[in-house]
């Protein structure tokens, strides 16, 4: 399994008290559990999941009939020293031989993963030594999302040759793992809202088998979140149009061509603020050799002064601009994510003060604490006339919790 090195966000919560947590392993049976992938081998023993590797096996997994959502997860685990393991949440399997792009720790590359391989977030099981235990890795796809190694305190939370407590929240996309009431993983990703839970036995190379246990497995289950949609692809209810650019509804999406010799910004603006708030929008853009746009959020209705998910045919797609404020503020150097002239899903997620946005699924911006910006406002989606630009949006949509 790869590992790659992931940007250190530094918190500090206490570990939420214990409420309405019900059993998922009766202690006597495996019942409600399906074994996926590898020959591993899983039994009950003396109340807990003993899993035992076998030579040549790959990673095995020892997953949930039944998939969850939003829930909080409790459960202790002990692990030979040898071995790494890890427990698997909002997993599934993948349908089809797929590829997949993942960061290999220096670059974004294509991988191949067979039909039937379990995929999704992973909390890691490591060693005292590895200092990796409770980070959250995206298992067959991305790799790491938030390696913990680097943080002091986390880092040390797991102990070797002993039961470590677990306790792993999820909702919306907002992931948070605890090992013995130390705060570990602090992720905001919305690649996956539901799925199955897995208990991992890695691959294994060593001379004799190694053993890996879990005990009193509980969850609380709270539900989920799912995708409200903004636009109808139909209409323009609900969104009006601010500033030049030429803007029309084809196939389901907003159309926006720019208009020749204005230099000012055009937008079609939704007619809501929102506060905190997580933001899916797929965009196309058509390849002009110096096409510009963005995502406005938290935007002035009027002046358009706050956050815009920068879009660029050139760089920077998926970093942070501030319209009226310090102007260009991070995000990457390059455009390896994007697709132009293909469809892009694009992902913001701002909390408070922290941002977080994806581009494909690979993360652009990671700020914990961006104190400066403004804290409410309006979504908009912008034509830039300055440069030739010709884009089209879908899909516009915000998370919220499931009724």
């Amino acid at each position: 399994m790869l590992r790659l090195t992931a940007f250190v966000i530094v918190f500090s919560l206490a570990a939420p008290a214990q409420d309405a947590l019900r059993p998922i392993f009766d202690g006597k049976t495996l019942k409600g559990w399906t074994q996926c992938n590898g020959n591993a081998t899983y039994k009950v023993d003396n109340g807990t999941i003993l899993g035992t590797t076998v030579a040549g096996s790959p990673n095995s997994f020892l997953c949930t009939d039944r998939e969850y959502g939003d829930f909080v997860l409790e459960l202790e685990i002990k692990n030979d020293v040898a071995l790494n393991s890890g427990v698997q949440i909002r997993s599934h399997r993948y349908a089809a031989d797929s590829k997949v792009l993942t960061n290999n720790g220096k670059q974004i590359v294509e991988r191949k993963h067979p039909a039937g391989r379990v995929y999704g977030y992973q909390v890691e099981v490591a060693t005292e030594t590895g200092g990796a235990s409770g980070g959250i890795y995206d298992e067959a796809r991305r790799g790491w999302l938030h390696n913990v190694s680097p943080d002091p305190a986390a880092g040390k939370a797991f102990k070797d040759n002993q039961w470590n407590k677990y306790r792993i929240e999820a909702e919306g996309d907002h992931i948070r793992t605890w090992i013995n009431g130390v705060a570990c993983a602090d992720v905001r990703d919305s690649a996956d809202l539901s799925g199955f839970i897995g208990l991992q036995v890695h691959a294994f190379t060593g001379e004799k088998p190694a053993q890996v246990r879990f005990r009193n497995i509980r969850i609380q289950d709270k539900g989920r979140h799912t995708w409200k949609s903004l636009f109808d692809g139909k209409t323009m209810s609900g969104w009006e149009q601010k500033g030049p650019g030429k803007w029309t509804i084809e196939d389901g999406a907003f159309h926006a061509v720019s208009v020749d010799g204005e230099t000012r910004t055009g937008t079609m603006m939704a007619d809501r603020d929102v506060r905190d708030v997580t933001l899916r929008v797929m965009f196309r853009m058509l390849g002009k050799g110096e096409s510009n746009s963005g995502i406005f959020v938290r935007a002035d209705k009027t002046t358009l002064a706050g956050y815009e998910v920068e879009i660029d045919e050139k760089k920077g797609t998926g970093g942070l601009f501030e319209v009226g404020g310090r102007r260009w503020v991070t995000g990457p150097e390059d455009n390896a994510a994007l697709r132009v002239n293909d469809w892009n899903e694009m992902i913001a997620s701002l909390h408070g003060d922290r941002l977080v946005f994806h581009l494909n699924g690979i993360k652009t911006l990671d700020l914990p604490n961006d104190t400066q910006g403004k804290k409410e406002g309006r979504i908009a989606l912008q034509i830039h006339n300055k440069r030739t630009t010709e884009i089209f949006f879908k899909d516009v949509a915000i998370l919220e919790k499931a009724k």
